[in-house]
């Protein structure tokens, strides 16, 4: 395949993909080297540089979005661009379990000094947060932790993008 023709394929699966696709999946998909992958989405990055459309690298992929500053006139369409906020009990829930995961509900509430059945259940549905297993030990509570979702959703890569992402203790 050409790289001119890789290049419109490239930029193709990343417009059709539901979720971010990661170069691994494109390589794969093309039969080119990940490298290659990587080089021609950066090209089709600045090719998009001026126009209405940006590739951003999140949740361990490529996802292509319009631009932020296009929200008014998307909202117009009547496609929300954002869905309803959080609510500040949610919010302090999931940057709990954003900074702490692997981390059980009884230390979420010991952390938040109150319960956070809500907000969990909302996290959950949200599909922002999610099951990872259970804890070893009495009761064997179920630990929670993010999801892909969450990444696509707050625009990061990984975990170690949090502001802050140092943070050992919470006072």
């Amino acid at each position: 395949m050409k790289l001119s023709d890789a290049r419109v394929v490239i930029e193709g699966l990343i417009f059709a993909s539901e979720a971010p696709v990661s170069a691994q999946e494109i390589a794969a998909i093309t039969e080119l080297d990940v490298s290659v992958v990587e080089s021609l989405v950066e090209e089709i990055r600045e090719q998009h540089a001026q126009g209405a459309l940006m590739i951003r690298n999140v949740g361990g992929g490529y996802q292509m979005v319009t631009k932020p500053g296009l929200a008014p006139w998307i909202e117009k369409l009547g496609r929300p661009v954002v869905s309803a906020p959080l609510s500040a009990a949610s919010t302090e829930t999931l940057a709990i379990i954003a900074y702490q995961q692997p981390v059980t509900k009884a230390e979420i509430e010991q952390i938040r000094g109150v319960r956070s059945d809500s907000a969990i259940n909302n996290l959950l549905d949200r599909e922002l947060i999610c099951e990872l297993g259970r804890k070893a030990g009495p009761g064997r509570p179920i630990l929670y932790g993010v999801t892909e979702k969450f990444f696509e959703h707050f625009g990061l890569r990984s975990t170690d993008e949090l502001p802050l992402k140092g943070i050992t203790e919470w006072k």
